[in-house]
């Protein structure tokens, strides 16, 4: 019976899923090392007590998009085009009406960066 194969896998080897470096089993074991068995079984536990994450449905988002009219200069939220010039406005970003003063601002002049949405 030589066809090549080891007799009693004498010498061979299995890769570690944690780590994957090569070690010889011996009896049950499947990991190498005591921490790589540690890993695993804190892998397993962690992805059991996960929560499911909810993903919300996607919205319109012009009822709270502030546009601006290049000709003109006024502001709107929420509405795409302008009630004085009657063209279409650029569109600032995302925002809302200010509480002092009830002008439309976006997000981003108030903190300064560029704020974006993802789809």
């Amino acid at each position: 019976m030589s066809d090549g194969s080891p007799l009693r896998h004498v010498g061979v080897t299995i890769a570690c899923p944690v780590c994957g470096s090569s070690f010889s089993p011996s009896g049950r074991r499947t990991y190498c090392s005591d921490a790589c068995r540690a890993v695993a079984y804190r892998r397993r536990r962690r992805s059991r007590t996960l929560p499911t994450l909810k993903v919300p449905r996607s919205q319109p988002r012009r009822s709270f998009t502030v546009y601006e009219c290049d000709s003109c200069g006024e502001r709107s939220l929420g509405e795409q085009r302008c009630s004085e010039c009657h063209t279409f406005m650029r569109r600032v970003g995302i925002g809302g009406h200010c509480p002092s003063c009830d002008e439309s601002v976006a997000i981003s002049e108030l903190i300064g960066t560029e704020f974006i949405v993802e789809p």
